[in-house]
């Protein structure tokens, strides 16, 4: 819920206040300055960029920029066209940030009333934001990313999912209530072959496969994405914040208490 990238400024200053008390977690992280917000981190993001294997030619569409952090990845490889499906207008402004052609869009809407015209991507990614839908809207957002994409062209997710694969559904709604009171949205993660599942009901063939621990908030993992004096700024920021840390604290609550659980999984699939 990426390699080296120029530093901003603290996010306070770009984002709109937010009530940090029931604001979502990613932005409640953003508002205090955390830039890397995928459950695999930096590293599960870099390594479905390589698994996607973008050039010059694709047309990349990607779903939920957030604030813009794989954009920029994606960027360097210097697509043919770039665009940005993103229903939130405060993190359109942010990934626009990152855009540098004008080739390059991201526009403001629902994913699945974007316009866009069948076929009309190579390469069609999103992270960290399939978890957070119901089952029937998962099946819709991945029936769209196929329906934009080109035959031959690569669909990428990267997202929070559930260990071991056959995890009873008792806990596996404990875990999802439990998070949806700690990130204030209703997170449904997936285990392994159940991600796998949904791509391949889609029609698309799984080609990649990789795993990451879901140590988003764990201090080696905070070092590894944002750097050692961003992550001091960002733990500043927090303690200087009785809200924030109140949420912060909750939320490494829980990650910690089903650490077993819970992982990261990014994945690549190919559209016959």
């Amino acid at each position: 819920m990426a390699e080296q990238i120029q530093i901003d400024e603290c996010n306070d200053e770009k984002l709109d206040a937010v009530d940090l008390s029931k604001a979502p977690g990613h932005w409640v992280l953003a508002q205090m300055g955390k830039q890397v917000l995928r459950p695999g981190g930096r590293e599960l993001t870099q390594k479905l960029v390589s698994a996607l294997k973008i050039n010059s030619a694709d047309d990349v569409v990607e779903i939920a920029p957030g604030l813009g952090f794989t954009a920029k990845l994606v960027l360097q490889h210097a697509p043919h066209s770039y665009v940005g499906l993103e229903r939130d207008e405060k993190a359109a402004i942010q990934a626009r940030s990152a855009l540098k052609h004008p080739s390059q869009r991201v526009q403001v809407g629902d994913v699945l009333k974007s316009g866009l015209a069948d076929g009309c991507a190579s390469v069609v990614y999103g992270e960290a934001m399939l978890t957070m839908q119901s089952d029937v809207q998962k099946k819709r957002i991945v029936h769209e990313a196929v329906r934009m994409l080109k035959p031959g062209g690569r669909y990428g997710i990267h997202e929070l999912c559930l260990n071991p694969n056959n995890i009873s559904d008792e806990l596996k709604k404990e875990i999802q209530h439990e998070l949806a009171q700690s990130i204030r949205v209703n997170a449904r993660p997936l285990t392994i072959d159940e991600w796998r599942g949904l791509l391949s009901e889609a029609g698309l063939k799984v080609i990649a496969v990789q795993t990451n621990p879901m140590h988003l908030l764990k201090s080696m993992r905070m070092i590894a994405d944002e750097g050692l004096l961003r992550t001091l700024k960002i733990t500043f920021n927090v303690l200087r914040n009785p809200a924030a840390l109140k949420r912060v604290l909750h939320m490494r609550s829980v990650f910690n208490r089903y650490a077993t659980h819970l992982g990261a999984i990014a994945l690549v699939a190919v559209k016959p």
